[in-house]
């Protein structure tokens, strides 16, 4: 018996006046997130995360946006997947964090991860944060994620000074948001980034892309990354149970208008793709593009979808909020509930955390 999921969209909020584009420009990719969240609560979907990037036409700072979401909706789950923390000051994103959290009432899921190829050079030298000598980019993303989850988790984190607080000793990040600690998850780009976030205690959010390639369909890849995963938590001892989250390409085709999208990718022909991606070989995922019900019996065969607890689905956002939350209905009535999914309200309670994708390389 399928163990019932969760199920989110995952946009990477791209904006362009391009034919056909219904986003032209930034505002109105900030603004059709936040409505489609809304629609997507309404329909019954689980979550709604957004990709970062910088330097590029797509969305780039995500707290205001996730409180915005927060502030619109009352139970669908607000993330990220993933934040490139070689672009963060910690401590600073701690309060932020802990802002979206609180005004969304617990709702917050933090994808982090060291980040993927951008379009700047160094990017994040440009904002001042420059890796000491000898760190790697995964060194130094690691070791600012260390100081943000202290921050969340309420450590003192600067000296009191005696003469304005009265007080002596280390002072905590405010506001703090109890629970979030929990809610944090890392893009792992290959097996041992997987077991590496296990044993920090962070929930695993796994892309369409795997940094490395041993031979295997990636659904097997990815499913023996969640295994290994799954193997370390055990082994590092957490009590609690972890999240994890696989992201994939649905595109079911009902219209004509779906066709003219998406019709050339249907059939069958979508297949696993080997490329070179930061200096080595990756494979990428397939997309699911056709019929629902095709759609459906092939994502139910997908090993690593069912070993997850949480489904993203990337949507094509430059299509507009009415063609994204019309798709999404589709997925959840014809095709989800192969996986083992049920509307909210249909299904009992489960963790507090939920989880993201991301073309994670560490």
């Amino acid at each position: 018996m399928l163990a019932m999921k969760r199920i989110g969209f995952l946009s990477f909020g791209h904006w362009g006046n391009s034919p056909g584009s219904r986003t032209p420009t930034a505002a109105d990719a900030l603004r059709q997130t936040i409505e489609l969240a809304e629609a997507a609560e309404q329909i019954g979907i689980d979550g709604a995360y957004v990709r970062v990037h910088h330097f590029a036409r797509q969305l780039a700072s995500p707290f205001p946006l996730l409180a915005a979401v927060g502030a619109r909706t009352e139970r669908i789950e607000i993330g990220t997947a993933v934040i490139d923390m070689r672009y963060e000051n910690p401590l600073y994103m701690a309060e932020d964090a802990a802002a979206a959290d609180l005004i969304a009432g617990g709702r917050l899921q933090l994808g982090l991860s060291r980040g993927s190829p951008e379009p700047a050079l160094r990017g994040s030298e440009s904002f001042g944060y420059v890796p000491p000598e000898g760190d790697s980019d995964a060194d130094y993303a690691r070791r600012k994620t260390e100081v943000f989850r202290a921050a969340i988790a309420g450590a003192g984190v600067a000296q009191a000074d005696p003469a304005m607080s009265g007080g002596v000793g280390m002072l905590p990040i405010q506001p703090h948001s109890p629970g979030l600690i929990d809610r944090i998850w890392w893009g792992a780009g290959t097996r041992e980034t997987a077991r590496w976030a296990a044993a920090q205690g962070m929930n695993l959010q796994s892309s369409t892309l795997l940094s490395e390639d041993t031979g295997v369909p990636f659904g097997e890849l990815q499913a023996e990354q969640i295994d290994m995963y799954r193997d370390a938590w055990i082994a590092a001892g957490w009590e609690r149970e972890p999240r994890v989250s696989v992201s994939r390409s649905v595109l079911p085709i009902l219209t004509d208008e779906d066709r003219a999208y998406f019709g050339g990718r249907a059939g069958g022909g979508d297949q696993d793709q080997i490329g070179h991606l930061d200096g080595g070989i990756a494979r990428f995922g397939r997309s699911y593009t056709g019929e629902p019900d095709v759609i459906a019996a092939e994502l139910a065969r997908d090993p690593a979808v069912q070993m997850a607890d949480t489904v993203l689905l990337t949507v094509p956002n430059q299509l507009g909020v009415e063609y994204c939350a019309t798709m999404l209905e589709t997925i959840a009535r014809h095709i989800a509930p192969a996986i083992g999914w049920a509307p909210a309200g249909a299904k009992p309670e489960q963790g507090s955390a939920s989880v993201g994708e991301a073309a994670t390389l560490d």
